[in-house]
């Protein structure tokens, strides 16, 4: 890659400097050459997915595209059973190995106000995670890899799963499983935006790179009244109160301090009016924990503590507990294929260590299956560096390239390890 890129905008040019990765390995049968002719068009396709975002469990549009796309480069991809996601084999030869390398294609339910021509174009709804770029990344590692099948370069099969729903629950994941999506697959592997990191990075870690993730939801009831009189009913905004301050803290003290046990709540509904106290609450939330042993345990001390804390006050409660996501935990031989593959792909100095995050990811139901590993993708911009589920997020782009090589030399690692 020599060259800028120079692509149409809203009646302006946006320009993407190519990067050198110096100790790079090239690709084989000159796919470094066709990857370079392909990247304005995997910019582009980026910027259309971003400007059309599809909320989780309607990616109907973008899973159309990206079987245009594949079909485009000779493939047979396949529509999961609803048609907002898409499975598709790059065959290479017949007796080999099956690896997997999965995106997750949908947006979050926030408005985009970023000042680019390639801003959403649907209300409320954004890319602000960066599935875009995963889906983009994946598209151009399928035609590489249909290129290498072609010519008889591709030592096994490799599963390119476009997966829907991963920002809610149920996950999209156990859709992709249900569809067969693993089926005869030895390993499996993902990358992930990292706005922490610069674009020529990839972070990698043995074991926990994320925390389990479940929801919980809480409503209280009682008979409502005079605020004059709360002694003679409920008094189900008191009641709130304790719930939201006191639960987090007490649920906390019953398992062990280095599980990282977070219990959040991101909402709080009580009432309408100053003077009646109303006759139903609601607060709900997310709990993280980093240890999946802790994670086994928590609905039930969840439960137990909210009784407790609400028992005092005559509220009636409903518990809402709905399991999440385990953590991702990565395998060890996966992450010295990710290693090897990512110091090909883009020079020993690519290679990092990245710590275990709070964020939750539905690819550890995968990992429930066949090993795999997550990796995070470098797309920090040099300022401002804006975090993810942001109205404001965006990526350096030229991490799209270096996704693709990533990818590619993972599989073929991937690969050349399970004959």
């Amino acid at each position: 890659m020599t060259s800028a890129l120079t692509l149409p905008g809203a009646g302006r040019l946006a320009t993407v400097e190519p990067l050198e990765f110096p100790g790079s390995q090239p690709l084989p049968a000159e796919l470094d050459h066709l990857l370079a002719l392909r990247v304005p068009g995997l910019v582009a396709t980026r910027r259309h997915i971003h400007s059309h975002p599809e909320l989780s469990g309607e990616e109907f549009e973008t899973a159309a595209l990206i079987a245009r796309e594949l079909s485009l480069a000779g493939l047979n991809p396949r529509l999961l059973p609803k048609g907002n996601g898409v499975i598709c084999d790059v065959d290479g030869r017949p007796d080999g190995p099956v690896v997997a390398l999965r995106a997750d294609i949908d947006a979050l339910p926030l408005t985009d106000v970023k000042d680019v021509p390639y801003r959403s174009t649907v209300d409320g709804v954004c890319h602000a995670c960066g599935h875009d770029v995963h889906t983009t990344v994946l598209l151009g590692v399928g035609m590489l890899l249909a290129q290498l099948a072609d010519l008889g370069q591709l030592d096994g099969r490799v599963r390119l799963i476009f997966q829907p729903a991963e920002e809610v629950l149920p996950c999209g994941s156990l859709e992709v499983i249900e569809a067969g999506g693993l089926d005869d697959v030895v390993q499996i592997f993902a990358l992930h935006c990292d706005p922490n990191q610069p674009v020529g990075k990839v972070g990698l870690r043995v074991g926990p790179i994320t925390a389990a993730a479940d929801n919980v939801t809480v409503r209280l009831s009682g008979p409502g009244g005079h605020t004059a009189r709360p002694h003679l009913t409920v008094d189900l905004v008191d009641a709130l109160g304790r719930l939201v301050t006191e639960v987090p803290a007490l649920v906390s003290r019953r398992v062990p301090a280095n599980s990282g046990l977070l219990l959040v709540f991101g909402h709080a509904s009580a009432g309408t009016r100053y003077n009646i106290i109303p006759s139903e609450a609601s607060a709900s939330g997310t709990l993280r924990v980093m240890d999946r042993a802790t994670w086994d345990q928590v609905p039930k001390i969840v439960a137990q503590v909210i009784r407790d804390v609400i028992a005092p006050t005559g509220a009636t409660v409903d518990l809402e507990y709905l399991r999440g996501r385990p953590p991702v935990t990565n395998d060890a031989r996966a992450i010295d294929i990710l290693t090897a593959a990512t110091a090909a792909a883009l020079g020993p100095e690519g290679v990092a260590e990245t710590p275990q995050s709070m964020g939750g990811e539905d690819f550890s139901w995968y990992l429930e299956h066949v090993p795999g590993a997550l990796a995070r993708l470098g797309v920090g911009r040099a300022s401002p560096n804006i975090d993810l589920h942001r109205p404001t997020f965006d990526v350096d782009e030229r991490a799209i390239p270096a996704g693709v090589r990533v990818m590619v030399q993972t599989a073929l690692r991937a690969l050349a390890a399970a004959r």
